[in-house]
């Protein structure tokens, strides 16, 4: 009986035995896979943190498209035509065929040739004009920006002609315009106008070379821009290292001559060495030739003609329009390059109808748009004034759009 007992206990113990090392197992295993991660979590490599990619810089080109025409010359037939019932003037009209082109542009320049005095100080033609301020009216209602003012005709209305006029063009901001004052501070500050256009600045500054022996009031010669070599030189040696692109509207050359004069080439050849982009010429009255000067730093257009005008002549009727561009290229390094390119022409005619001994319903419209009926034999013509045009530059390209 006691041997059972015994028996019955040693079974018991090894239960109990078996049990304790299968729970060891259990821990030890658990040990080694707790110890495996642990020690694997250790070895781990931190996440490395992903920039994003930096873009590469690029060069950047930016552009304005600048328009140009020539002189609004308004002799008593053209206002005249556009005297309204009540005593008013609308101009408009003349340009409708313009305003559609003049859209497609940046900048759009005109010479004011005659002074805007206004209808108060009483209208007058040649030889001493003076034109209803409604003519500047129909100009920015048709798109055009920039004006010159300076020319043979700023002082045929005196001091008090030339403060009108000013007085006018101060009241439409948007308007770049140069060449007439009312102060000595305020032609420092027209000078030395930065205007900025797509990313370019410019500059614009207009000179006259004629006053018809009107000379300015002593002490007010800020009055009208005369030019000198001096003059110019402290003006543009001022500005130019503050803007893209310095233009000059330069008024000389002589009266109805399809050629230069050896004054204009002088004058040209000082602008472009002071680092003028543009010149825009007006005077003559009739078109002259383009071209590029010191290797394509200056574009130089020496006469625009007439634009708006009773002048009657078929060479004076006949204007050029040119077209160029102002690039600004800034390469990688932000190096800046500057050119004035794509120079583009275009022939405009003033048509009018002729009654009663005075031209009626004035309408300036482009060559290729007229028929033999405006002006007859107009192709012939217009091959006539390419000549001229091109004579300085000959691969100059025709043709504007229009719309």
């Amino acid at each position: 009986m006691r041997k059972r007992k015994v028996k019955r206990k040693l079974k018991k113990g090894g239960k109990i035995l078996v049990l304790i090392l299968l729970l060891v197992v259990i821990g030890v295993s658990a040990y080694f896979v707790a110890s495996k991660n642990y020690f694997s979590k250790k070895k781990e490599e931190p996440k490395k943190v992903v920039e994003p990619k930096k873009e590469e810089k690029k060069a950047v080109d930016y552009e304005a498209k600048v328009f140009m025409v020539g002189d609004s010359l308004i002799h008593w037939g053209v206002y005249n035509d556009a005297k309204q019932a009540d005593g008013s003037y609308d101009f408009k009209p003349m340009l409708q065929y313009v305003k559609p082109i003049v859209s497609q542009y940046d900048l759009a320049y005109y010479n004011q040739e005659t002074i805007l005095g206004g209808t108060a100080m009483g209208l007058s033609s040649y030889p001493r004009f003076n034109s209803p301020q409604e003519v500047g009216d129909a100009f920015i209602d048709a798109g055009f920006n920039m004006v010159s003012l300076a020319t043979n005709h700023t002082m045929d209305k005196g001091e008090q002609g030339v403060l009108n006029s000013v007085a006018y063009w101060k009241s439409h901001p948007d308007v770049a315009y140069s060449g007439q004052w009312n102060s000595y501070e305020d032609r420092a500050a027209g000078v030395s106008k930065i205007y900025e256009v797509n990313n370019i600045k410019y500059a614009f500054i207009s000179y006259t070379i004629w006053t018809n022996g009107l000379e300015t009031p002593y002490g007010k010669d800020y009055l009208n821009n005369v030019y000198s070599p001096e003059k110019a030189t402290a003006d543009i040696s001022a500005i130019r290292d503050k803007v893209d692109f310095v233009i000059v509207a330069m008024h000389w050359g002589t009266e109805y001559s399809f050629k230069t004069d050896y004054k204009q080439d002088e004058i040209a050849a000082h602008l472009s060495n002071l680092g003028v982009d543009l010149i825009i010429g007006a005077h003559p009255h009739v078109i002259q030739t383009v071209e590029y000067l010191n290797e394509g730093r200056t574009f130089v257009i020496y006469s625009l003609g007439n634009f708006l005008s009773d002048q009657l002549d078929v060479d004076n009727y006949t204007g050029l329009a040119m077209e160029v561009t102002l690039k600004k290229h800034v390469d990688v390094d932000d190096t800046v390059t500057n050119s004035v390119v794509d120079p583009k022409a275009e022939l405009f005619y003033t048509v009018t109808k002729f009654y009663n001994g005075y031209s009626h319903e004035f309408r300036i419209i482009p060559y290729p748009k007229l028929d033999d009926s405006q002006l007859p034999n107009h192709w012939n013509l217009y091959e006539k004034y390419k000549a001229v045009v091109n004579e300085c530059y000959p691969n100059l390209t025709w043709g504007l759009t229009y719309e």
